[in-house]
């Protein structure tokens, strides 16, 4: 704000010269002041318990946000622009015990849920195509657009409350990789760590994910407390319980209506979709941005691009394999292109203390004919 009001000032002197004294009045030189009052440095520590001591990454961002805070660094960034956006799956929540959290609870929707019935084609893509190609890590392109169309009708008709409902109920089930906990404790705590240390110094966190966005919101205003308005994903249609065929441009919500869960999917939140949807929900450029895969690179571009602010991009390397089940060769690759694009790596090996609870155990990953996995 200040250096707004400043500039302001400059402008003014440039258009009528040596009237500024006059122009510069008491009554401004006061709002300077009380700009400068309400600016006070307001940085907040936090122990970062679930780091190692020795983390640059970690290091890295407690100085940037350091500068951040103090109105007195020429790093300062105004609380309006305090944002920063997080990929979800793999960044902050497990994507390797097995795959992609909202898979996991489509494959249990489809073959365990004893409430729900899947149409047979639906259940033959799961059993022949979609859990082998998971299991064999040969998720192809088609597959995941194949399952993305059925993942909107598996949950059709669902009322919003039930969804959410739903989708924290899976997540107390134990998860398929890691003894001692469930899908909802899968979330990295070193990266709890780093959501509670920007709420607490005034960022605004978003949540910015592939996955769907009633999942994602279920799943980070349960075990994150980020806010549901605060969640952009991709989306499936919502429609009025008593709509029907009628478009909802033309039908008129009435008091008998819940909005429920429709069939179609409207746009997958991946690359450059990424970047609009920042732009159109937020409105303000990020300072801040944490991913772990190319799926985030263009919104890691975007944040630290001809931006107006100091700004840094961080993308997470699944390089542990002792307690977790890396990827080296994904690491490797996305280190590279943190390399080429001038982002900086986490390092889950190296810079992560502990990457979930205490209670948890790796254990070997059990496949869809029940066998142990590589």
């Amino acid at each position: 704000m200040l250096h707004r009001f400043m500039s302001g000032i400059l402008a003014t002197t440039l258009a009528f010269g040596m009237y500024i004294p006059t122009i510069m009045s008491i009554s401004a030189k006061e709002q300077i002041e009380e700009i400068k009052k309400e600016q006070t440095p307001s940085f907040e520590e936090n122990d970062f318990e679930y780091w190692t001591n020795d983390s640059k990454a970690k290091q890295k961002l407690v100085d940037f946000v350091k500068n951040a805070t103090n109105p007195n660094s020429k790093d300062f960034i105004p609380i309006e622009n305090r944002i920063a956006v997080f990929d979800m799956d793999g960044t902050l929540l497990s994507e390797t015990n097995p795959y992609y959290f909202e898979w996991m609870m489509f494959f249990h929707r489809v073959l365990d849920d004893p409430t729900y019935k899947a149409p047979e084609n639906i259940r033959k893509f799961v059993e022949d195509v979609a859990e082998p190609a998971v299991y064999d890590g040969k998720v192809s392109d088609e597959i995941d657009a194949q399952f993305s169309e059925y993942q909107a009708e598996v949950y059709k008709n669902m009322s919003l409350d039930e969804y959410e409902k739903y989708v924290q109920d899976f997540m107390d089930l134990p998860v398929n990789g890691q003894d001692g906990i469930t899908y909802g404790e899968s979330f990295y705590m070193p990266m709890r760590n780093v959501v509670d240390f920007l709420q607490d110094n005034d960022f605004q966190v978003y949540v910015v994910s592939g996955a769907d966005r009633l999942t994602t919101r279920a799943a980070v205003t349960k075990e994150l407390g980020i806010p549901a308005n605060h969640v952009i994903a991709s989306d499936s249609m919502i429609e009025a319980s008593n709509e029907g065929d009628e478009d909802g441009e033309f039908y008129g919500y009435t008091k008998d209506d819940e909005l429920i869960r429709g069939e179609e999917l409207i746009k997958k939140n991946l690359k450059t979709n990424k970047v609009i949807a920042i732009a159109r929900e937020i409105g303000i450029q990020p300072v801040l941005a944490f991913g772990n895969s190319s799926g985030d690179e263009s919104m890691a571009i975007y944040t630290i691009t001809d931006n107006e602010y100091p700004a840094e991009a961080f993308l997470l390397l699944c390089d542990d394999t002792q307690r977790d089940h890396g990827n080296t060769e994904k690491a490797k690759k996305v280190a590279d292109m943190c390399k080429k694009d001038g982002f900086n790596t986490i390092s889950m090996k190296n810079d992560f203390k502990t990457i979930y609870p205490e209670k948890a155990e790796k254990s070997e990953i059990i496949d869809e004919t029940g066998e142990a996995i590589e």
